[in-house]
């Protein structure tokens, strides 16, 4: 980090930019619109979801059930499962 750059604090009196961020931002900001495009946009292959080129389910509960049994929790598919009480 340089010691020279200081954070800055937002005008509406949100917490400070951290200074390192900053350094990060203005850095970004001198590349070429095409370079930050090309940085922006980072490919995960999703499991399950990129092995086919669709899926169609006759119900939600289909859709569902499907994903609960073929993608991984990481992805977000998942129902939520509240503990009972």
């Amino acid at each position: 980090m340089d010691p020279t750059i200081e954070s800055t604090t937002e005008p509406t009196g949100q917490r400070p930019i951290p200074a390192d961020w900053l350094a990060d931002f203005e850095a970004a900001e001198r590349r070429p619109l095409r370079q930050r495009m090309r940085y922006a946009f980072i490919h995960t292959h999703k499991p399950g979801l990129d092995d086919a080129p669709f899926r169609a389910f006759d119900t939600t509960a289909d859709y569902r059930t499907w994903c609960e049994l073929n993608l991984p929790d990481w992805l977000g598919y998942g129902r939520i499962r509240l503990p009972s009480s």
